[in-house]
C-alpha cells in the first residue's frame, strides 16, 4: 500500500502537551548556560530555536529528540548527544492526539507564540484512518471528527499556526484502500476542516497530496478540489516519505499547475538519501534502512511555489512494527542515530 506515514505523537507527548503553555513559557527560547545544561560529559543539553528569518517554526525544547539528547549528555555519550542534536534543534510537526485537541493545540501554539515562532501542527484523526494498517484508528465517526476539529481550532485561536491536514486521507480514497461507502463523508469532513481552520486569523492549511512515487498528479487533482484545496493555502508532498527534494519539487510543481498554481510544502525530514529500493515493495516506506536526514526546515526554498521545507514526520519516531521497529509514532533512538549519522 501507499501507507507512507509515521503516526501521531506518543501518549507521553500528548500528556506533556496539555501543560505546555505554562511549562514552556521560558524554555521555548532556551539556550546554553549554567551547570544544569552541561551534565557529566560537558555536552550542553540545551535546545535552541533556529534563526527566525530562515526558519520561523517552533523548536520544541522538550520533544523526544531533546529528551534523548539530555539522556545521552547525562550519560557522558558526547558523540551520540551531538548526533541527536541534529534532530532536537530542528522544528518538527506536533501530531495532535485524539483525546485533548483543544488543550494540545493551545499548549503548542502558546509555547510557540511566546518563543516568537509559529507552531507546526499535524492533524491525523480522520475516521477509518490508514485502512487498518500500522497507524489505524481515527475519530469514531463524522460528528466526532467535526468536534475534534472544532477543538483544535479553539485551541489555536488567533495564534500563528501552520497545519498539515490529514496525511494519507486523500490518497487512500484514490488508491482504493478506503471503502467506497466512506468517500463522500471524507470529502465533506476534509472540506469542512479546511473551512474551520481557515476561518482562524493566523492559520495556514496544507492538504496532504501524496508523494513523487505513489502515482501521477492527475489522479489527485479532482480529489484535492473536492477536499477544499481552493480554500486552503496549498498542499503538502512527501509527508513521512523519502523521495528526494528534487523529485518532490517536480511532482509538486506539476500538481500545482493543475490546481490553480497553489503553493505547497515538502517534508524533507528523512529524504537525504532518497527512497529505499530493497526488500518488500509494499513496505519500503516502513522504517527503511540506510536513510538520512534531509534539508533542514526553512522558508528559504528553491522555488517560489514552495512555501517551506518542513520536518512533518518527526525523525526517530517509528513508522510501525516492521524491520524491528516499535509501534507507529514511538521514539526509536537507534533509528534516530542512524538517520543523523547518515547525514554527515
Amino acid at each position: 500500500m501507499y501507507g507512507t506515514r509515521g503516526a501521531p505523537s506518543s501518549a507521553r507527548g500528548r500528556i506533556f502537551a496539555v501543560a505546555l503553555g505554562a511549562a514552556l513559557a521560558i524554555a521555548g527560547c532556551s539556550s546554553g548556560g549554567g551547570d544544569d545544561n552541561e551534565p557529566d560529559g560537558g555536552t550542553s543539553a540545551a535546545v535552541t530555536q533556529q534563526p527566525e528569518k530562515t526558519d520561523p517554526f517552533w523548536v520544541n525544547p522538550d520533544g523526544n529528540a531533546a529528551e534523548q539528547l539530555t539522556a545521552y549528555a547525562k550519560a557522558g555519550k558526547k558523540d551520540e548527544a551531538e548526533q541527536i542534536r541534529k534532530i532536537a534543534e530542528q522544528p518538527t510537526g506536533e501530531w495532535i492526539g485524539p483525546e485533548n485537541p483543544e488543550q494540545e493545540a493551545r499548549g503548542f501554539t502558546e509555547a510557540a507564540d511566546k518563543a516568537g515562532r509559529t507552531a507546526l501542527l499535524v492533524l491525523y484523526n480522520i475516521p477509518h484512518r490508514d485502512c487498518g494498517q500500522y497507524s489505524q484508528g481515527g475519530a469514531a465517526d463524522g460528528n466526532a471528527y467535526r468536534a475534534w476539529i472544532d477543538g483544535v481550532a479553539k485551541g489555536i485561536g488567533d495564534r500563528p499556526a501552520t497545519v498539515i491536514l490529514e496525511p494519507d486521507a486523500i490518497l487512500h480514497l484514490v488508491d482504493g484502500c478506503t471503502q467506497d461507502e466512506f468517500h463522500e463523508e471524507r470529502y465533506n469532513l476534509l472540506e469542512g476542516a479546511v473551512g474551520t481552520l481557515k476561518a482562524l486569523k493566523n492559520t495556514k492549511v496544507y492538504l496532504d497530496a501524496g508523494n513523487a512515487g505513489w502515482g501521477h498528479p492527475d489522479q489527485v487533482v479532482e480529489p484535492l478540489r473536492s477536499a477544499g484545496v481552493d480554500r486552503a493555502d496549498g498542499f503538502a508532498v512527501n509527508v513521512s516519505n523519502f523521495y528526494s527534494t528534487q523529485d518532490s519539487l517536480a511532482y509538486g510543481k506539476e500538481l500545482s499547475a493543475k490546481v490553480g498554481d497553489k503553493h505547497f510544502v515538502i517534508d524533507t525530514s528523512r529524504n537525504g538519501n532518497g527512497p529505499y529500493t530493497g526488500g518488500d515493495p509494499n513496505e519500503r516506506w516502513c522504517n527503511p534502512p540506510g536513510r538520512a536526514l534531509g534539508e533542514p526546515p526553512t522558508t528559504k526554498t528553491a522555488d517560489a511555489l514552495v512555501d517551506a521545507y518542513l520536518w512533518v514526520k518527526r525523525p526517530g519516531e517509528s513508522d510501525g512494527e516492521c524491520k524491528g521497529g516499535p509501534k507507529a509514532g514511538q521514539w526509536w533512538a537507534d533509528y534516530a542515530l542512524k538517520l543523523a549519522r547518515a547525514s554527515d
